[in-house]
């Protein structure tokens, strides 16, 4: 168990890389951005078609499945809408601050369904855990970039907005240690936290992670989805 907890925990500081790219860089070239968040959706919506669905209704069954998705689908839309509610868009000098700790909230409770995943996912198969340690640590990059950007504009010092992330990176391992003990206490939550991480993971991709990857470069953003899905096609193969 505390190796998977481990391994979330490396999942969960790619808050902690994209902070650290804001704080060292500023931020990041448009198309690059584009890119990175392309080759996160990709790797996502393969990790979905390929590993965590099939999965879900091997432990499972198809009612079981769907009640997880919509029930990861959900509270991602929950989530999201609470966080725009006691966010709205930030006007030009001002706010910041509110703006990034209200944006690191919204983050840290995204990122305990993650932990969930990479729980099921290693309870579910060998090669599943690694694949999804990998596309949500990815996915986390942008996340951290997110919240350091206006905590920086806001004035707050980089050491402090490295130690923000760094709380947030804490929540995906606590998200893997609970789905740990649910698998632990009954085989049967394998299916349903499979299907849960599907549905939340389906949300993140169609209503952040894609949209924005093509506000840089369209081309780009679909070279990055192409280039994540045929690498986990080509892992498939290989492990």
């Amino acid at each position: 168990m505390g190796s998977i907890i481990l391994l979330g925990l490396v999942a969960g500081l790619g808050t902690c890389l994209g902070a650290l790219l804001v704080i060292a860089c500023g931020s990041l070239r448009p198309g690059a951005v584009s890119l990175m968040l392309g080759l996160a959706s990709g790797i996502m919506v393969a990790v979905i078609l390929c590993d965590l669905l099939p999965s879900s209704l091997e432990y499972g069954n198809p009612l079981m499945a769907l009640k997880g998705f919509l029930g990861g689908t959900l509270l991602m839309a929950a989530l999201d809408l609470l966080l725009n509610l006691l966010s709205p868009a930030a006007r030009p000098g001002r706010d910041y601050l509110k703006m990034g700790y209200l944006i690191a909230l919204g983050i840290a409770l995204h990122d305990l369904p993650e932990g969930f995943a990479i729980a099921a996912g290693f309870a579910a198969a060998e090669k599943l855990g690694p694949i999804l340690v990998i596309a949500i640590g990815l996915h986390n990059i942008p996340e951290g970039m997110a919240t350091a950007a206006p905590l920086r504009y806001g004035g707050c010092s980089g050491a402090r907005v490295l130690a923000i992330n760094m709380l947030i990176s804490l929540v995906t391992p606590l998200g893997t240690f609970i789905g740990l003990v649910l698998v632990e206490a009954s085989r049967t939550f394998i299916g349903l936290l499979l299907a849960f991480a599907a549905g939340a993971m389906t949300y993140i991709v169609l209503g952040e992670l894609a949209p924005e990857s093509r506000r840089g470069s369209k081309p780009l953003a679909h070279l990055g989805m192409l280039a994540g899905f045929l690498l986990i096609l080509s892992l498939g193969f290989i492990v």
